[in-house]
């Protein structure tokens, strides 16, 4: 016999009566009835009740350990009675009677409980992980994890694609968010970078004459964490590929995506491959609010700036004529509905840091507010039937900056839909959000950037750049997003110099600095280089949502906390003079 074990915890089955076995685990729970000692044994793979009977040297042993404590016990298994099979437990007809045990490891008092799945504060949970993981959702969770990394993997070979892996110290990017600089021992005073992601690796794979690559790549970033996005680093399905055109990137990622998303659904439906739609950003951010559109929401937001102009209600005729904007979310169905519900909506928008939402009710027909009142019961029955809305739907109103009105109107059009139980349950609801701007004005340095990514090619090439105003030129860039979270950020590339040299020229960049800022990059394309393109979907993202979770931090194996601390690790620490002075490196204190 295995000197552990013969059988996992979830092996044990009705057929399996009259057998001897060894298991091994941690005690999960422990019950007394009456002399008699019940067991949950669990490991990896799940429980198995043992027995001890009244007197046995297994009763003695067992009831002396702690709850979580590590036993290998031999014994017999028997059947269940009928009244305590347990249905809901894979190894619920039978138990093990404990006739030899022997402990492997005592547990000292826990800090904090594993069986249940109650709440428990963020920073013992994050200190203690490896307690935390014992616990079922989030032990499932890392499961769910892996088998959707292996999916991903098998369905991106399956596509063609060859996995490369490229490298973790590199040079520092003067685009994008801060980066986790290294010190370098043998070159004194310079630095590597971590990758915030294998951005110009991919592509000089491209220029080596690989066709399809791709990888599960770690990237780092030295930003603030959110819900939805860890602090530190993070995992992205990274892939590129050579001689295509948008069209063929979603026609290559949505199966693999869709494929991924089905697999691991649990019964939701899935935006199918082929069919996701494709908004463009100015047309998302009117109509949503957002770049991150959550379809399932079925309500739409309107631009009703210009029913307004010259109107009876002073206030947006005024935004309106000043350049401002409004902007119309219905409320369907909300006749029944008081005045306080419209009235927290208001107060919601406060609390939201906005000077308020406006509100109109609609009840048989009937119009009642002061919006309605002032604009009057024509101008109310054309702006309703534009939007398309019936006798017992409510309007709310975002009005001002037209940036800050259309986020505003997004955030009204979640909390609404919220509100009113209208988000479809059970779905995972796909679309592409495309022409992005190539550039935008930036307020604070008085000057024009880059609005997303700056390697992507100008739709209309080096004759957009040269005349068209660049607050006018689209790029081919492009997100996927789901359920209102975006997974991933792509682009066709800008492949040829002198469209890059005349691209960082717009944003302030002296060829100079181009060449000195991505020499690799800029120089491989001087002898050669194919069009390409590819995207990056977020591994911890897509967990999140197939889990159901949240928070990202449920679905990463040992994250940090919001202050990109590690308390399991004390990460970061001080380290000792000696290496700062191997590194020729002093700490400035901060005054």
């Amino acid at each position: 016999m295995h000197a552990y074990r013969t059988h996992n915890c979830a092996d044990l089955r009705a057929a399996d009566v009259g057998a001897t076995v060894r298991l091994s685990g941690w005690i999960h729970r422990k019950r007394d009835h009456g002399g008699v000692l019940f067991v949950d044994l669990r490991d990896h793979y799940g429980l198995t009740q043992i027995v001890a009977r009244a007197g046995s040297e297994a009763l003695k042993i067992l009831d002396s350990l702690r709850v979580e404590s590590v036993v290998t016990v031999s014994g017999d298994v028997v059947a269940r009675e009928g009244g305590a099979v347990n249905a809901k437990l894979a190894t619920g007809a039978i138990e093990v009677i404990a006739g030899d045990v022997i402990v492997q490891s005592s547990a000292a008092e826990l800090p904090m409980p594993v069986a249940g799945e109650a709440d428990y504060p963020e920073d013992i949970r994050l200190k203690y992980r490896y307690l935390d993981l014992r616990r079922e959702r989030l032990h499932a969770n890392i499961l769910l994890r892996s088998n959707v990394i292996s999916s991903i993997r098998r369905r991106m070979i399956d596509q063609g694609f060859t996995e490369f892996q490229t490298p973790i110290l590199t040079a520092s990017s003067p685009e994008g968010a801060r980066d986790y600089l290294v010190p370098s021992r043998i070159h004194p005073g310079k630095f590597y970078a971590l990758p915030q992601a294998p951005q110009m690796f991919k592509q000089l794979i491209m220029v080596a004459g690989f066709d399809r690559y791709f990888q599960i790549a770690p990237c780092f970033r030295d930003e603030d964490a959110r819900a939805d996005r860890s602090p530190g680093e993070f995992y992205q399905l990274d892939f590129e590929m050579s001689f295509v055109t948008q069209d063929d990137v979603f026609a290559a990622i949505e199966p693999v995506m869709s494929g991924v998303f089905e697999e691991f659904a649990d019964g939701k439906s899935v935006t199918p491959a082929g069919e996701y739609p494709r908004i463009a950003y100015k047309d998302s951010l009117l109509k949503y609010g957002s770049d991150k559109p959550d379809l399932r929401n079925p309500l739409l937001i309107a631009d009703v700036g210009d029913r307004f102009r010259d109107s009876g209600f002073g206030l947006f005729a005024k935004i309106v004529d000043g350049d401002g904007v409004v902007r119309a979310v219905a409320a369907p169905g909300t006749a029944d509905k008081s005045r306080k519900f419209f009235d927290d909506m208001n107060e919601w928008a406060r609390g939201e840091g906005f000077a308020g939402l406006g509100y109109a009710t609609r009840k048989g027909g009937e119009w009642g507010g002061p919006i309605a009142k002032n604009h009057g019961t024509e101008g109310m029955d054309a702006l309703a039937e534009a939007m398309g809305l019936g006798p017992d739907d409510g309007i709310f109103f975002a009005a001002g900056k037209e940036a800050e009105a259309a986020r505003l109107a997004g955030l009204a059009r979640t909390r609404v839909a919220e509100q009113l139980d209208l988000i479809e349950q059970g779905s995972f609801r796909f679309c592409w959000i495309v022409d992005y701007p190539m550039f935008e004005y930036n307020d604070d340095q008085k000057k024009i950037d880059f609005s997303h990514n700056p390697f992507s090619m100008p739709q209309g090439g080096l004759d957009a750049l040269e005349t068209m105003d660049p607050l006018d030129i689209l790029a081919w860039q492009y997100d996927i997003v789901c359920n209102g979270v975006e997974l991933s950020s792509g682009a066709i590339r800008n492949h040829r110099p002198d469209i890059m040299y005349k691209a960082f020229e717009i944003a302030g960049y002296s060829r100079d600095e181009v060449d000195t800022s991505f020499p690799g990059m800029i120089g491989a394309f001087k002898y050669g280089a194919p069009p390409h393109g590819g995207s990056a979907p977020g591994i911890d993202r897509i967990v999140m949502l197939l889990a159901g979770e949240p928070n990202i931090r449920e679905v990463v194996l040992f994250p940090m906390n919001q202050k990109a601390e590690d308390l399991m690790m004390n990460a970061p620490a001080q380290v000792m003079d000696k290496q700062l002075k191997e590194l020729s490196i002093k700490i400035v204190e901060q005054g």
